[in-house]
Order: C-alpha cells, then structure tokens, then sequence
C-alpha cells in the first residue's frame, strides 16, 4: 500500500490545527465535527480518500477554508511542519478574512438513474476530485432518458452521458453535439438467451421472438448481428418489450432480447436463480464502440472546464480499478438504493470497461462506426471525426 507523501501528511496536520482553532474563533459560521479533529490522520492513499469521504460534508459546507489553507500553507513553508505546529490565532484571524476562490460550476445529466456505470462520476465527487479541480459539479438522473444529449445541445447542461451509436445519428439529424471524453470503453449492449434455452448459435433464432426497447440502432445491430447467420430481421418476429429485457426472455415472452446490458441483465438472471448467455456484438459483426460517452455542444462548451472534470474522473477511475471494495462502500454508501446484490456485482463487472483515459480519442473507431450506420442505412453520408469527436487532451 503505497504511503500517503510526508507533504501531504503534513498539510493535513496544519490544516486540522486550523480548523480547530477556526471552530472556537467563528463557532457561529464555521464548525469542526470533533472526530475531524480527534481520529487518527491517514497514512496512505486509500485510508486519505476514506477520510475525505467521510468529512466530505465538512468540504462542502466551507470551501472558503481549503482555499485559506492553501495561502496559509504557502505562505508558512509547510515543508517545515516536522517542527511542532503552533498556528498563532491572529495569523488565523488574518487568514480568515481572505476570500474564497470561487469554483466553476458545471451541470452533468446522466443517461440514466445512478448505477454502477457512473462509477467515476461519483467517486470523483465523493471523495473530493471535482472540488480540487476547482469544480462544483451538479449531477443530475434524467426524468426521460433520452433527454440528455438534447439538454447539452441547447445549453440545459454542460455535459450530457450518451452513447457513441447514439452521437452519430444524433449528429446526422444536425444536433449540436461533440464527444469531449469516453466513460465506458467497450460496448455493453449484447444478444441476450437463456443459457439452458433453444438457441445456442444465432442461426437457431430463425422463426423466433427477440425482444427490444429501442428501435432503431438496435434493430440495426440485431440486423448486423443475424447476417452472421445468414438470417435478417424478416426471418425473426420482434416484440417491443419496453424495458422489461430481462424479465421477458425469463417468463417465455420472447427468445432472445436485444440491448441487455452484460454488466446488469446477466448478473439479474443469475440472483434469480436463471442462468442467461450472452451474444457479443463485437464478436459478430458489429465494429466496437465506446458505450458511455460524455458530450456537450461544441459552440458553447467550456474546453478548460471539460478537461478538469476528465482529468477528475481518470483520477476516480484510477482509484476504483486500484481499490475495488473500498470505492464499492464510498459509491453504495451516497443512496441506500445502490446497496444490493445486483449493484454489487455489477461494480465488479463494469470496472474492467472503464475508460482509463478519458480523453484519449480513438479516431478509427469513430471512422469505422459511422461507415458501418451507412452501411445499415441509418444514416446519408458520412462525416469526419472532427464533427463528431474531440481529444481536448491534444489541444
């Protein structure tokens, strides 16, 4: 486990000596919960993000404090903190007059309630990744999921969670969008069956029901998919199953489902008690694609502001992949309604398919999924990277 720097050791200790005596000096505007002030300090990275999640109230309620210890720290040589910390109350009364540094706030719309695929959102603003990058970031559980992308276009978010299928045709239709970063880097979307059922190869779907929630781009993967097999959409019956996938491939309503999530449909199956398998687009016949990307308008975005919140999030994603339990317990511990079997085990499947580099943009993948729409007919023509993507990182 890798030791928390002696410097930063060293900041909490002065800052907790500020903080102690900021409670007895201004109790009615500023107060200090007695265990900040009592427990142990950390003495490594992960026992420092524990602790920050732990008081992350006490950042929240008094940013004006960190920016104070930030000029206290530089203006007293904290490397020097090896000697006993005696912080005089009128250099604190002086400090305290210093004012905030405002942060730059920023409206994030999900494409959906919060579930494990958010992962680095929220760790990045539990522990406190977001307000060190300077930002105030408001998240946001859409009423209709196919609000988001919209909202960012016309300036009702910052950033909106979507999908890369969703962004091409979104900006065939002339919406003003731009990828600006990546979430989940593989696709999640799969054919799902029953793993003891009648289909063990796609060939066996021929005169079978497939259930779908979306038409349109997945009836064209099924399309891709079902090509493989020398079978079309016209060999099987499609039923409009809403978002009830699961459910209706266990209950015999259908055979197959198209757009189940690998990461949550298949671990729901197993909990109760029916075994599932799953077709991978990706393995037959549909290029890859990143399935969770974060886009925004890019007349009216702020690229300075975009870059922090990613580099906030790679710094949440490194830490989920380093620890995967103790980031389970900050993530579960924001809403008692993540905290259960399903929401467990689908944290441990979706780790692996987090973007370890947000901004990192792979142009290919982009070139080759929007030739492969055409293809399918979803879209006229095709466009160049730059209209639907950017790498702020190489700017």
């Amino acid at each position: 486990m890798t030791s928390l720097p002696h410097s930063d050791y060293c900041k909490l200790r002065l800052i907790r000596s500020i903080l102690s005596q900021l409670s007895v000096l201004r109790p009615a505007r500023f107060t200090v919960p007695i265990s900040w002030l009592t427990n142990p300090l950390p003495d490594n990275d992960q026992q420092a993000v524990t602790f920050r999640h732990q008081h992350r109230h006490l950042h929240a309620s008094a940013q004006w404090l960190t920016e104070i210890g930030r000029a206290f720290l530089s203006s007293v040589h904290w490397r020097r903190c090896r000697r006993p910390l005696n912080v005089g109350l009128t250099a604190v009364a002086i400090l305290t007059a210093t004012p905030a540094t405002a942060q730059d706030k920023m409206t994030v719309v999900l494409d959906w309630f919060v579930n494990p695929d958010h992962g680095p959102i929220i760790i990045a603003q539990e522990v406190g990744y977001f307000a060190e990058a300077g930002l105030e970031v408001e998240v946001i559980a859409p009423a209709d999921p196919a609000d988001p992308p919209k909202m960012a276009a016309t300036g009702r978010a910052d950033i909106a969670i979507s999908y890369q299928p969703q962004l091409h045709l979104q900006v065939a239709e002339g919406l003003p969008l731009i990828r600006v970063g990546t979430l989940v880097a593989t696709p999640l979307n799969c054919l799902l069956v029953l793993d003891e059922g009648p289909i063990d190869e796609i060939a066996d779907l021929r005169n079978r029901r497939i259930g779908f929630s979306v038409s349109g781009f997945e009836e064209a993967l099924l399309s891709a998919m079902l090509d493989q097999a020398d079978l079309s959409t016209e060999d099987v019956e499609m039923v409009s199953v809403n978002w009830s996938l699961s459910p209706s491939l266990m209950s015999g309503q259908v055979d197959a489902v198209i757009g189940a999530f690998r990461n949550f449909e298949l671990n729901q199956m197993e909990i109760e008690g029916v075994a599932g398998r799953c077709f991978y687009p990706e393995e037959e016949g549909v290029p890859t694609y990143d399935e969770l990307i974060y886009v925004a308008n890019p007349d009216t975005m702020d690229g300075d502001a975009i870059r922090r919140f990613l580099s906030a999030t790679e710094r949440a994603t490194q830490f989920i992949v380093n620890h995967p339990q103790e980031s389970w317990k900050v993530f579960a511990g924001t809403s008692a309604e993540l905290q259960d079997e399903l929401n467990e085990r689908a944290w441990i499947d979706t780790i692996p398919r987090f973007a370890l580099r947000p901004e990192a943009l792979d142009q290919g993948r982009y070139i080759r999924f929007e030739a492969f729409l055409e293809e399918m007919g979803l879209i006229e023509g095709t466009r160049p990277v730059s209209a639907l993507a950017v790498d702020l990182g190489a700017e």
